[in-house]
């Protein structure tokens, strides 16, 4: 499962973490990260292949510390662009490394990323009903939140990957 110590987790079933832990309530701003980049990443793709980046994307990403992350530049870019394993998408890889230093400013700003999302809704998983048993893509609080985190800085995160991400965490949940 997708934890706060997985700093280097390379041999990790990427796609098992992210589906055990999807829609489990986190207050940790290491795990919050690798589900947004589980988000950014699925644009156009299937969450399994996303997730399945998870794994190289520590080996290749400083363990995907978000403090690390966001000190990343140009020669990081490139060396990521080149690195195997890793989804050779520039736009995408660049969206993390923005995001990363977007977190780092609510961190300071807020306390943590974890206080800045939660305050949304209370510090209460928002229940949303689920017509169909079909899992809603998209939210009026995905839509909110998606646009105060572009206001932080943030990038890829429209409202449907926004929702996404908020289900993941635990901030959304339905029934």
């Amino acid at each position: 499962m997708i934890a706060s110590d997985d700093f280097n987790e390379i041999m990790a079933d990427g796609v098992a973490d992210y589906s055990a832990y999807f829609g489990t309530p986190t207050h940790d701003d290491h795990v919050l990260f690798e589900l947004l980049i589980v988000g950014i990443l699925q644009t156009g793709l299937s969450w399994q292949v996303a997730a399945s980046q998870l794994p190289s994307l520590r080996q290749h990403m400083a363990g995907l510390r978000v403090d690390q992350v966001a000190g990343f530049d140009e020669p990081d870019f490139e060396r990521l662009m080149q690195a195997p394993g890793v989804m050779h998408n520039g736009r995408k890889l660049r969206a993390i490394m923005t995001d990363a230093r977007a977190i780092v400013k609510l961190q300071a700003e807020y306390g943590s990323f974890s206080h800045y999302l939660w305050a949304f809704v209370d510090a209460t998983p928002f229940i949303m009903p689920a017509p169909d048993d079909e899992l809603p893509m998209r939210s009026a609080l995905g839509a909110r939140v998606a646009k105060d985190l572009h206001r932080h800085g943030f990038t890829f995160v429209g409202p449907v990957v926004t929702h996404m991400f908020l289900l993941a965490a635990g901030i959304i949940q339905v029934n």
